[in-house]
């Protein structure tokens, strides 16, 4: 799935001073507007983007029901995976606010993000938002599904959470784990 700028696709060899980057799709967040990150995959579905909006199931109390909600895992982004050449058309999408960029450079996701994400959820892993961490005990997980995977290690009421937290966006994640599949990071 590839956005197309005109009837001719053009690639790194038409243009030998560019960087690779420039036309090769790589994975970048996506800032949208509060609330809409919904709304922008659909646009993103429509344009034949490839993207992903990772969603947990939370349970809402209101008057008189409780209803169950799939919500964003990370309110306010969506991550795309496209060429940089592409950028333009991205930014057009209504609810779209701008590339995670830093010096004004969009800042590439790397790809084990991505699947560390999908890992996460698509094992039926209880996976919600957790505050950003950048301090607290180092593990690595030794094995499951998130093998390989370094994140901080949390105790609450006798449970034992993974935080995995992604630099890029400033955002975390906690999935419940077994102590046992755990060791400390080097």
């Amino acid at each position: 799935m590839r956005m197309e700028i005109s009837n001719r696709t053009t690639n790194s060899a038409d243009y030998p001073g560019m960087a690779a980057s420039f036309f090769e799709p790589l994975w970048y967040a996506v800032y949208t507007n509060a609330n809409h990150e919904k709304r922008v995959t659909q646009q993103l579905e429509k344009r034949s983007v490839e993207h992903y909006l990772p969603l947990y199931e939370s349970v809402r109390r209101w008057k008189d029901r409780r209803v169950q909600l799939q919500m964003p895992l990370f309110p306010g982004y969506v991550f795309v995976k496209l060429a940089l050449r592409d950028r333009l058309q991205l930014l057009q999408i209504p609810g779209v606010v701008h590339l995670v960029s830093f010096d004004g450079h969009p800042a590439r996701l790397p790809q084990e993000d991505i699947q560390a994400i999908r890992n996460c959820l698509d094992r039926g892993h209880q996976v919600e938002p957790h505050p950003y961490l950048t301090a607290g005990r180092r593990v690595r997980v030794r094995s499951g599904p998130l093998q390989g995977l370094e994140g901080t290690i949390l105790r609450r009421k006798n449970k034992t959470r993974f935080v995995l937290s992604f630099e890029l966006i400033m955002r975390s994640v906690a999935v419940e784990i077994d102590e046992t599949d755990v060791m400390p990071a080097c």
